[in-house]
């Protein structure tokens, strides 16, 4: 392996050679580069899936009513499905150790002032649990608490957005928010990767909302996180036992889709993962297509090598050599082409990714990259590549019988 004289002979055969070994590299250097890049884009596709849900846990399920499309057990049809605080406690009480998280929503929009300043703002009205599914992440002072359910308190928090539009450079922690006429005490500001939209929403308890607006018990929605341990087929599993005990517990044909819906981000997780699994396997047939190619270029070189210098090698056998040192050259030789060109495949395939960067947007593509153990993982397949391309001429070479090679013209 660290043979000076094996090395100069190698780098000689080469240089006898240079069109056919560049070509034999370079088609190696572009299957790598080909897949290098498909895998990139590949996971960019990923990327752009788990940013639309990035300002939501992704175990989350959403559960919301509507109206029966059919008649069903002495019930008409067009019944309106009204979800209340009890149904809230059905969910959490009924699947204890299978919900982690769960949060009614009541939704309101209202006209927000402060001194000069006003602006319409979108209200949810929730549960303290709602923070961990919505990934709310407090600027300062805190989230809505138990404390607040329980006493109705008129204690809200505000998005970031709602902060800079009405308080400018102002401290906003235990001031006073005008909400279509009634006061409430600001006791938090949050932020939200989902964007402008998310931060510009302002949070309250839910019971407070109830017994402002109507004095009722009534809910729009009613979201929830299930146990992480589930795999995706149990979490749908799961959705749809959810969807049929409400569909029970209200007296719901099973089959009336449009009276209570039950959807999980699982689902999605699952159909992007065929899609997913579908990209890769374009990739990688591709990209072995193209290593396959490249390897027989190489092993291509290795033939016209050995053929070029067989009264060498016959020579080589006759002082002694033996057929196992001489595979190694072969093969050594043969590596040494593969190593080279995968790697700056790699180099040039990832410095595309980098350009690329985020200009594909639109076309769903977000930070397309690979990881450092995929190239790795590339790095050796290519070895073993160039091994297997070189073993047979490499035999070819070991198996030359001196007489014979004296007499080669």
């Amino acid at each position: 392996m660290f043979d000076r004289d094996r090395w100069r002979e190698i780098f000689e055969a080469i240089g006898k050679n240079k069109l056919r070994t560049f070509l034999s590299g370079f088609t190696v250097a572009l299957g790598i580069l080909i897949f290098t890049i498909l895998l990139g884009l590949g996971n960019g596709l990923l990327n752009s899936f788990l940013s639309s849900f990035v300002d939501d846990a992704q175990n989350v399920m959403f559960i919301r009513s509507g109206n029966t499309s059919k008649a069903y057990k002495g019930f008409q049809e067009n019944r309106k499905i009204q979800f209340k605080n009890e149904d809230f406690e059905f969910i959490k009480n009924n699947y204890i150790g299978k919900v982690e998280f769960a949060t009614p929503r009541i939704y309101r929009d209202g006209l927000a002032k402060y001194k000069k300043e006003s602006g319409s703002y979108g209200i949810r009205a929730v549960h303290p649990d709602h923070q961990y599914l919505e990934k709310t992440i407090m600027m300062n002072g805190r989230y809505i608490n138990e404390a607040d359910l329980k006493e109705r308190t008129k204690n809200i928090v505000i998005g970031r957005l709602v902060e800079k539009d009405l308080f400018k450079n102002e401290s906003v922690l235990g001031k006073m928010l005008n909400i279509d006429g009634i006061q409430y005490k600001i006791v938090g500001v949050f932020q939200d990767s989902g964007g402008d939209n998310e931060e510009r929403l302002i949070y309250m308890p839910y019971t407070t909302v109830q017994l402002l607006f109507g004095n009722n018990d009534y809910l729009d929605q009613i979201n929830l996180s299930y146990n992480m341990t589930m795999s995706t087929e149990k979490a749908i599993a799961f959705s749809k036992q959810i969807e049929k005990d409400l569909k029970e517990r209200f007296r719901v044909a099973p089959d009336d889709q449009s009276a209570i819906r039950v959807y999980s981000l699982a689902e999605d997780i699952k159909e992007t993962m065929v899609v997913l699994r579908g990209i890769y396997l374009i990739i990688f047939v591709i990209g072995i297509g193209t290593l396959i190619s490249g390897v027989i270029g190489i092993g291509n070189i290795m033939t016209f090598s050995v053929k070029e210098r067989t009264k060498e090698l016959g020579i080589r056998k006759a002082l002694g050599a033996s057929p196992g040192s001489i595979i190694a050259m072969v093969l050594q030789e043969s590596v040494l082409i593969t190593a080279i060109a995968g790697y700056m495949g790699l180099l040039v395939g990832i410095l595309v990714l980098k350009l690329i960067g985020n200009s594909l947007k639109e076309f769903f593509i977000l930070n397309p990259k690979v990881d450092t153990g995929v190239i790795i993982v590339a790095t050796m397949i290519l070895i073993f590549f160039g091994l297997l391309a070189g073993y047979i001429p490499a035999r070819r070479a070991a198996k030359i019988k001196p007489i014979i090679a004296l007499r080669d013209e």
